[in-house]
């Protein structure tokens, strides 16, 4: 079981594992915010609820300049598995600017696509095919980008991750 791990200001800082949340909780550096009373953890001092989010009791300074590296499947993410072009399931990624035409790897130049789409539109602009884009592609800026182990959310998380967008 994994455990989400919030700033004392309720910002997402990251994952661990139960025990290292557990461990954070027994030396008083985090409080249970939320956790599986079904599934006590028992120890020689008592029974412990099994954290799956944690808030430290104190605050740790955070890079302000933080950026997403960008990646395939984080591109997919970003567009939640759908084609730009045409909304059907995304497999792979296209460059708004082609590739051969000096377009780079960046998150304004990629966009989710269907194998289909991707082969027709070839090395040319959308604009030449006659395309429009939904909206212009971007870095994800949501707090949930920064955190590692939340492409995997458990649902008692959402609340945390949605408040810090």
């Amino acid at each position: 079981m994994r455990t989400l791990v919030l700033n004392a200001g309720y910002e997402p800082l990251g994952v661990v594992s139960f025990r290292r949340a557990l461990v954070l909780v027994m030396n008083d550096k985090a409080k249970v915010v939320e956790a599986d009373e079904d599934d006590p953890v028992w120890a020689s001092s008592g029974a412990y609820d099994r954290p799956s989010v944690i808030l430290l009791t104190r605050y740790v300074k955070v890079p302000s300049s933080r950026q997403v590296p960008v990646s395939r499947r984080g591109v997919l993410r970003r567009d939640n598995q759908r084609c730009v072009y045409c909304g059907a399931g995304a497999t792979t990624v296209d460059h708004v600017q082609p590739r051969s035409r000096g377009g780079k790897d960046t998150w304004e130049n990629l966009v989710a696509c269907c194998l289909k789409c991707n082969n027709v539109k070839s090395n040319k602009t959308p604009a030449e095919m006659g395309w429009k884009l939904p909206s212009p592609p971007h870095m994800p800026h949501h707090a949930g980008w920064f955190v590692r182990g939340v492409e995997r959310a458990q649902p008692e998380w959402e609340n945390y991750l949605q408040s810090a967008a």
